[in-house]
């Protein structure tokens, strides 16, 4: 069964702060999944939360990537930032996509997502640290 996942930050602050936040969020989401059996079809990361179409290639597999990819990502933004406590809002929420209509539909709203955050274009322009630190909601491209 394919599912539509959502992880949202504690009070939906910003949590994915510039690229190489987003780079270690998709890069231990790429170890994870091939450690646990869980493979990706799309995925909208957004400034305060993340959605995800993947498919479990065996039971377990979805709760435990999510809740090793949550004690990563938290430990990295713990130490990048010299902070402590939680940053998800609980739990992933998720829903089954059983039919090709649904996934189709699940899909179109990934992306619709990601495009209407963007500004109305596909690629991301992520801030660096500094830039956000100095008040940037966009990096300056």
């Amino acid at each position: 069964m394919r599912w539509h996942l959502i992880q949202r930050g504690n009070n939906r602050p910003v949590y994915l702060y510039a690229e190489e936040d987003y780079r270690f969020y998709l890069d231990r989401l790429t170890e994870l999944s091939q450690q646990f059996g869980y493979a990706g079809h799309a995925y909208a990361l957004m400034t305060n939360h993340v959605h995800l179409r993947r498919t479990p290639e065996r039971t377990g597999s979805a709760p435990l990537t999510m809740k090793h990819l949550g004690q990563h990502y938290v430990q990295y933004i713990n130490r990048t930032d010299k902070r402590s406590g939680t940053l998800w809002e609980g739990r992933f929420r998720s829903c089954l996509t059983p039919s090709t209509d649904d996934v189709l539909a699940c899909d179109h709203s990934i992306a619709w997502t990601s495009y209407r955050a963007n500004g109305g274009g596909f690629t991301p322009c992520w801030p660096t640290r500094r830039q956000v630190g100095q008040g940037a909601k966009t990096c300056p491209c």
